[in-house]
């Protein structure tokens, strides 16, 4: 049985029982992420993410994880361009333990002055790591390229000069404004039934939100097509191209997944057959849709010899256009619907995956996910809807470009 229930203030519980399973996975979804953020607070979202398991007024920061790991659970987090997620996965015995702590880190963190300083430093370091992944780097450049240094173009972790300036004060603010009852999705999936996690839920969540409505979300602003350039000393030149596609409530959303699926979304696919093996020009590349509510992109990436960059770029674009104008075939129609209604139906089977994704569902759709319905949708696409999607997006000609290489012009899009 899969439930979904709004309590009076807003909050929104979703349970997703799994009798033949032994575990229980629980998120804490908040409808926020970098895309929310002011230019100077930047990274904020991230910045909570890590200081909620630095201590409550009953638990030490170790405390939290010593609790976790004596009932032998896993507790983590993490910060997407629209949401923030804490989970725990344990076994069915300890699902109230996991509400506990999860709901003590939520409403009582302490974010204590020298805690929060040791945790700038560990995130900083994080800022470091990614500066040091190329692939990082110029994927988070392709974002700017497109929308800009607002929005869907920032970090999600920020810049180190704006994580140094977070305190108390700018978190509980943040918080005061997003991490609000209606902007909440508790999400449970495994051996539980409903009526246990509604009345746990209840106790643990529903009751204690003393902020009930959220500020207004940002508005998605996108930029006239840019081509970035970042200059690094590494041995590879790192290319990404990012076209206009589906958004998140758009009807064809699957019709053009299949659509990727093809032009660059496995070992079979057109971009990876061409550009690596035939080519030989590089060892990664491939391509996928970023799928928001009012906006969507669809984002190509690789790795190449520096030598070979401007190469590689006009064959990944000859072939992306070849994509367009030819259309799909019948036998990478068959592939691609089979290799989408794969990944839905395997994905039933993992306790996180299904928390993850009615959560997620719950949360930007206001809706309880339809299983059967989204497989009979996809069941029901035809080659025909996936070649108008390509036909509409796909276009090369609307593409920013990102990237990040030893000196060198930037790409001509």
């Amino acid at each position: 049985m899969n439930y979904l229930k709004t309590f009076d203030n807003g909050l929104k519980l979703v349970v997703v029982e799994m009798k033949g399973v032994l575990s229980v996975s629980c998120g804490v979804l908040v409808g926020t992420g970098s895309a929310n953020e002011r230019a100077e607070e930047n990274g904020i979202s991230h910045f909570i993410e890590h200081t909620m398991f630095k201590g409550t007024e009953k638990r030490s920061a170790f405390e939290i994880s010593d609790f976790v790991d004596r009932i032998g659970g896993q507790i983590n987090a993490y910060t997407s361009k629209s949401m923030t997620c804490y989970y725990t996965h344990t076994t069915k015995e300890h699902f109230e333990d996991s509400l506990d702590v999860l709901s003590d880190m939520f409403f009582n963190s302490v974010f204590d002055k020298t805690e929060l300083g040791k945790e700038k430093g560990v995130i900083i370091e994080e800022i470091n790591m990614s500066e040091d992944s190329p692939e990082d780097l110029c994927l988070d450049l392709l974002a700017e390229s497109y929308f800009g240094r607002e929005g869907l173009g920032q970090t999600i972790l920020g810049s180190a000069k704006n994580v140094r300036s977070f305190n108390r004060e700018k978190v509980l603010n943040y918080m005061d404004k997003y991490y609000t009852a209606d902007n909440v999705v508790i999400a449970v999936a495994g051996n539980v039934t409903v009526a246990r996690a509604e009345k746990l839920v209840g106790k643990y969540f529903a009751d204690n939100f003393k902020r009930i409505k959220s500020a207004p979300q940002k508005k998605t602003k996108t930029v006239k097509p840019l081509n970035l350039k970042k200059t690094k000393k590494i041995e590879q030149s790192h290319i990404g191209v990012c076209m206009p596609a589906i958004s998140l409530f758009d009807a064809r959303r699957d019709a053009a997944t299949i659509a990727n699926i093809v032009l660059g979304g496995g070992m079979s696919s057109r971009l990876f057959q061409k550009i690596r093996e035939d080519l030989g020009l590089c060892y990664s590349i491939y391509s996928y849709l970023s799928c928001y509510k009012d906006t969507g992109v669809l984002e190509i990436y690789s790795g190449v010899n520096t030598e070979s960059r401007d190469v590689a770029f006009s064959a990944i674009a000859e072939e992306t256009e070849k994509f367009r104008l030819a259309g799909i075939t019948e036998q990478e129609f068959a592939r691609g619907k089979e290799q989408l209604k794969s990944s839905l139906i395997l994905g039933q089977e993992s306790v996180s995956g299904q928390m993850q994704l009615y959560g997620r569902y719950a949360l930007m759709c206001n809706e309880l996910f339809d299983f059967n319905a989204r497989l009979k949708g996809i069941e029901n696409i035809t080659q025909d809807d996936v070649a108008a999607v390509i036909g509409e997006f796909f276009d090369i000609e609307k593409a920013s470009t990102a990237t990040v290489g030893p000196k060198r012009a930037a790409l001509k899009g």
